[in-house]
């Protein structure tokens, strides 16, 4: 009985508390301390992103989410805050995870594959890859050849996705690897050429 008043007792004074910190601001000031800390996160990320490439042409519609630096590649992950599009730029140095002569050759597909395999850890896995169109786009001031591909993911809450993969080689002799994908029915073109358009080498 003295357990059970005790427990009681203890609850109320939960409520109590929770009810002070509302009444006080509590929650206002919860909401701010996150804010900071979002907005912490995304200046960092933007600085980070500087040493990959000059993104302050962007237009506000695209956020830097994160920039990566792991084993020896660097990237940076973008994102299209209307769709939820997401933009990737994968350096690896001076080694090549796939040429142009690559993104334009016919067996592209077994290449991306390949590739995939090599990264056993990653957020992202595609499978039942299918090249279905190529073309060219803008990106660090040149125009370069691209894939548009269809495949299925089973890590993403989608399963039917649609992007592009492209790779441009920068003037310090790096490899750069460009991907933009979405669901399959919500992919544009059209925000990834704007994105990538505005993305230049660092000064």
């Amino acid at each position: 009985m003295f357990r059970m008043i005790k427990i009681v007792f203890n609850a109320i004074l939960i409520v109590l508390a929770i009810i002070g910190f509302n009444a006080i601001g509590g929650q206002k000031y919860v909401e701010a301390v996150r804010t900071n800390i979002d907005n912490f996160i995304q200046e960092r990320a933007a600085e980070n992103a500087k040493k990959l490439g000059d993104f302050s042409k962007l237009h506000e519609e695209f956020q830097i989410d994160n920039t990566v630096s792991l084993l020896g590649y660097k990237a940076v992950l973008a994102e299209h805050n209307v769709s939820g599009q997401k933009m990737c730029i994968l350096d690896s140095g001076k080694k090549a995870l796939l040429t142009q002569e690559d993104i334009k050759s016919a067996n592209l597909e077994k290449k991306l594959e390949e590739l995939i395999k090599n990264f056993k850890y990653q957020s992202i896995s595609f499978k039942e890859i299918n090249v279905v169109a190529r073309g060219t786009m803008q990106a660090y001031g040149r125009n370069i050849p691209y894939a548009k591909f269809e495949a299925k993911s089973n890590k993403f809450p989608i399963s039917d996705l649609s992007g592009i993969v492209a790779s441009v080689q920068t003037s310090d002799g790096s490899e750069k690897l460009i991907i933009s994908v979405s669901e399959k029915k919500r992919y544009s073109q059209l925000i990834t050429d704007e994105f990538f358009k505005n993305v230049s080498e660092s000064k």
